[in-house]
């Protein structure tokens, strides 16, 4: 990592909130923070699916949409957590089952610690 480069970890899982994964990615990018997006169990040029969850006045619950197809740029097994300055996880149905993952938890530990 250069000098005064930042960069972020996007811990993604399938069927995770689009706007909460696609409008980080683009935004830190566009001010100038690397930002690698890793799913755990796939690799880099891997795709993963987000979902759009909608309240609607006539449910008590959301409704869920097919969302973007997601081209991961990063390898969650090649991750070195000292080289991040910050972790996002974003909602949907993903942290459902990434809070099960015994690497993502030692992973997000390790960031709590440091």
């Amino acid at each position: 990592m250069a000098k005064g480069e930042r960069r972020v970890l996007l811990v993604l899982g399938e069927y995770v909130e689009d706007y909460e994964a696609m409008v980080p990615f683009q935004a830190l990018q566009a001010y100038g923070v690397s930002v690698d997006a890793v799913c755990p169990g796939k690799k880099a040029g891997d795709i993963y699916r987000t979902a759009i969850h909608q309240l609607s006045p006539a449910h008590q619950t959301y409704s869920e949409s097919r969302g973007h197809n997601f081209a991961l740029n990063a390898t969650f097994d090649d991750i070195e957590f000292n080289k991040y300055d910050g972790l996002i996880i974003p909602g949907g149905r993903a942290p459902e089952y990434l809070a099960m993952d015994a690497l993502v938890l030692e992973l997000v530990r390790k960031f709590s610690d440091s």
